[in-house]
């Protein structure tokens, strides 16, 4: 029988290696596993490169993660904003190295690492400091740049309902960058809300299929207190 089920969070993210890529969805303060992302910080996984939207808010989640130093590299494709103080210290004293992505970029280098596409040419990005090193190529009398995918070993993202085969629907804009970084990583790990029986979803309402997930781990809405989360029973 499949059950992908976990029961807590910090089974969750027990195998998470030092050294590891772990990509983390959300987008702003929308969708962000920062349940997943604390069970880690108690984990105590170092050297971790992270791929996420931006660089960390205030002092939850990513910011938290970057706090107790456990992230060398950020890929990110915004990483000042005021409230990424953690971030902002350790980059100027050289602490934490930057992967500077446009937006579109980070999202479709995600997304080809799970179609398996082994690289693309974008205009995005041409001819500023962010293209240096990178292949050029004119394609009908546009300039394009050669960009990779990006793989992850972990995926940690935010769903709002799942099943024990690990099929996924979302809350809105909270769906952002989960169900590409799902298909990118070799490991998912979902939080749900709600832990339904097989045949409860719609179909067609799934977005992340069950092959893209191998954990889920369901959690209460309500925060317990700061940095700190209630996990189901």
């Amino acid at each position: 029988m499949i059950d992908k089920q976990v029961q807590t969070l910090a089974q969750a993210v027990a195998d998470v290696p030092d050294g590891a890529t772990v990509m983390i969805g959300g987008f702003g303060t929308a969708g962000l596993p920062n349940e997943l992302v604390h069970a880690l910080v108690d984990q105590g996984a170092r050297e971790l490169t992270v791929v996420n939207n931006n660089a960390g808010n205030g002092e939850r989640g990513l910011a938290a993660l970057i706090a107790a130093r456990r992230v060398r590299k950020i890929i990110c494709s915004f990483p000042r904003q005021a409230d990424s103080h953690h971030f902002d210290s350790q980059y100027r004293k050289g602490e934490i190295e930057l992967e500077l992505v446009p937006q579109g970029n980070l999202s479709e280098r995600i997304r080809a690492a799970g179609a398996g596409i082994g690289a693309f040419f974008t205009p995005t990005g041409y001819g500023t400091e962010l293209a240096r090193g990178k292949e050029t190529r004119e394609i009908h009398g546009r300039m394009y740049v050669l960009e990779y995918p990006i793989h992850a070993d972990f995926a940690f993202i935010k769903a709002e309902c799942g099943d024990r085969w690990g099929n996924l629907t979302y809350r809105m804009t909270a769906r952002n960058f989960g169900p590409t970084m799902a298909m990118a990583a070799r490991v998912t790990v979902a939080t749900v809300h709600e832990m339904v029986e097989l045949g409860a979803l719609d179909p067609e309402a799934v977005i992340t299929p069950g092959v893209y997930v191998q954990r889920v781990v369901r959690i209460e809405r309500t925060a317990t207190g700061a940095g700190g989360f209630k996990e189901a029973a």
